[in-house]
């Protein structure tokens, strides 16, 4: 018998992309950076000129590297090759593509919906990544480019990010996975607005009234202030983007996210492929090779 080479590959369920310590670090670092950027105007003090339009140019400096470094350091870490920075770019133009559809009415996007699905199959490394280009490429597309871009890009991708981040990538499935979905979306919709309550606010003249931003005063007193803000300005807004991630991802997600995770199986992101050579062909060949024996 000749020897034969069987090749076995892992057939499994495909999983979110695994985060490594180079991956974690690097999310770890850009959203310190988001943080910063969001929350200082709330202590610096009455003089310190809370000009978003000033240091938006420096923060949109500092992300493009490190959501480069987010990518490169999880290529690295989980073996993942140019099929997955291809999804990736379908997936961001998909979401940039649908934004306009309901921007300016009454919060209705539905790219959210879209954004929660992808996090939870792609993991939340390029989760994050995928929501922030995502982001990117609707200001370019719709011409929204401004110094609030960058924190949009920022506010995005954490949340995409928490979608990658929610329980049982590997295990729960159906009615299950879905009100999980749906549950986060709706209070990650509401969450997205109100981060980006803040960009706005803090910039915001002070005009007298009782929700404005007071530069130098106390931080507990102008958080009541910003809820306050929240309530008047953009609840409705907020409510609608959170209803319609929930009606889109209990109705569209089974389908798109049998899709995705199709076309991650199909992309082999985390195959391995092993060879094995059979008992019967490692005989035949020992016998081969004690036969030529002089």
């Amino acid at each position: 018998m000749s020897d034969t080479t069987a090749v076995r590959e892992q057939v499994r369920a495909p999983r979110p992309v695994r985060l490594g310590p180079k991956s974690v670090a690097a999310l770890v670092l850009v959203s310190a950076v988001g943080v910063v950027a969001f929350g200082w105007p709330l202590l610096a003090g009455a003089g310190s000129g809370l000009a978003h339009a000033q240091d938006a140019p420096w923060l949109f400096a500092a992300l493009l590297p490190l959501l480069v470094a987010v990518v490169v350091a999880t290529i690295s870490e989980s073996g993942m090759d140019a099929k997955a920075v291809a999804m990736l770019g379908v997936l961001a133009a998909v979401g940039a593509a649908l934004r306009p559809l309901g921007a300016g009415t009454a919060g209705l996007e539905p790219m959210f919906f879209l954004m929660v699905l992808s996090g939870r199959v792609l993991g939340p490394g390029f989760g994050f990544v995928l929501g922030s280009v995502t982001m990117f490429a609707s200001a370019l597309l719709t011409g929204g480019v401004g110094p609030w871009m960058p924190f949009q890009m920022l506010s995005m991708g954490w949340f995409t990010m928490g979608a990658g981040l929610l329980p049982g990538p590997d295990r729960l499935r159906g009615r299950a996975e879905l009100a999980m979905l749906a549950a986060y979306g709706a209070v990650a919709a509401f969450a997205y607005g109100t981060i980006m309550n803040l960009y706005g606010w803090t910039i915001i003249p002070g005009l007298g009234s009782g929700i404005s931003f007071v530069a130098g005063d106390p931080l507990h007193e102008n958080l009541v202030r910003f809820l306050a803000y929240c309530a008047a300005t953009s609840l409705g807004w907020d409510l609608g983007r959170s209803v319609l991630t929930v009606v889109l991802t209990v109705t569209v997600g089974p389908t798109l996210l049998k899709a995705l995770r199709r076309a991650t199986r199909r992309a082999a992101f985390d195959a391995r492929v092993g060879f094995e050579t059979s008992d019967a062909g490692a005989a035949a060949g020992t016998s081969a090779s004690a036969g030529h024996r002089p």
